[in-house]
């Protein structure tokens, strides 16, 4: 185990026993988390990755293998032995998990209480991490007036509240909008800085490991397919679902062959739009630039631009409707045309 290394989990597997057999939902995992670190585990649903984080707290036993934790093999230690490690290990969930009858500041101290720690106590750490969140001002507020993005910082308030080492985020924005998800990760970054609270992010969505995450772990069908920085990932995926996850599904599925070529004429559009960009945006589907002689004349954009279609008809024919529709010029051409 290196020396900055927070978490270790070695040859780590989970085994469900069910009416219909056996259920393998981890396998040989080995990861290594650094202290301090923003670390994501990303895989599609089903690969595994919620059990991978409730074994890491111990919420669920593994059935083979270790995690240790600040050197210490919690399979080694005894529940109480247990509960104090969980302590070093505050986490957030997608449905936030609130407790309605208890206002945000009553929420935040729950933990505290539990702990033993006085009230007085409890309530002065509870209103510095409502601070901290940003939601001071809505202490007396019940989880029902909130909205998605204040439960979720009242969550995280309460899972700092024990001074954790490690903090578990569970898909803790998926059941966020957009820019929700983005103030959320800004303070999930915040506290890794300020704090050195060492984040694990557990998710589905490349955008959140590609916003915060230093390194990443990909799980598919229960094993670790590839980990690295995520910019190494990002810019080279090794296995079949990194690419897939990073790329897309088009990339994989999508055949060219010997299929039809459009020319784009650029006679008078702004050199500003992104033409190509929000045709594959829009019609979800890529196209195989074949030539292009474009130039910027004074902010216009002239030239024409020669692309193959996908050889599938339905999705050819999306992409000459959209061009069509955004009233930009074309007209298809031979296979040699230039």
């Amino acid at each position: 185990m290196s020396a900055d290394a927070i978490i270790r989990l070695e040859e780590l597997g989970k085994q469900f026993y069910t009416a219909n057999g056996t259920v393998t939902a981890l396998d040989h995992i080995n990861l290594e988390i650094e202290r301090g670190e923003i670390f994501g585990i990303i895989g599609l649903s089903g690969a595994g990755k919620s059990t991978l984080v409730r074994c890491i707290n111990f919420l669920e036993k593994p059935t083979a293998g270790k995690v240790i934790f600040e050197g210490k093999n919690l399979g080694d230690l005894g529940e109480a032995g247990i509960r104090t490690a969980r302590r070093s290990m505050g986490m957030i969930f997608q449905q936030f998990n609130l407790l309605a009858q208890r206002n945000v500041l009553q929420n935040v101290c729950f933990p505290l209480e539990i702990s033993g720690v006085s009230k007085t106590e409890a309530k002065k750490r509870a209103e510095e991490l409502l601070e901290l969140v940003g939601l001071k001002d809505r202490m007396k507020a019940y989880p029902a007036q909130l909205s998605g993005g204040q439960k979720q910082r009242v969550a995280i308030a309460r899972a700092l509240a024990t001074n954790p080492k490690v903090l578990l985020c569970d898909e803790a924005t998926s059941a966020l909008d957009p820019n929700t998800t983005k103030s959320i990760l800004q303070l999930l970054k915040q506290i890794n800085q300020d704090l050195g609270v060492t984040v694990i992010v557990i998710t589905h969505e490349m955008a959140v490991i590609e916003a915060i995450c230093d390194r990443v772990a990909i799980i598919d069908q229960s094993q670790i397919a590839e980990s690295g920085k995520v910019s190494e990932i990002f810019s080279e995926p090794k296995s079949r679902i990194g690419r897939q996850l990073i790329l897309g599904d088009a990339v994989e599925n999508t055949d060219f062959g010997n299929s039809r070529q459009i020319r784009i004429i650029f006679d008078g559009r702004a050199s500003s739009e992104p033409v190509l960009a929000k045709l594959i945006l829009a019609c979800k589907t890529p196209v195989n630039i074949m030539y292009a002689a474009t130039r910027d004349l004074n902010g216009t954009a002239m030239g024409q631009m020669i692309i193959q279609l996908p050889e599938d008809e339905t999705e050819a024919r999306r992409v000459t409707s959209y061009l069509s529709a955004a009233k930009v010029p074309f007209e298809e051409v031979t296979e040699d045309a230039v």
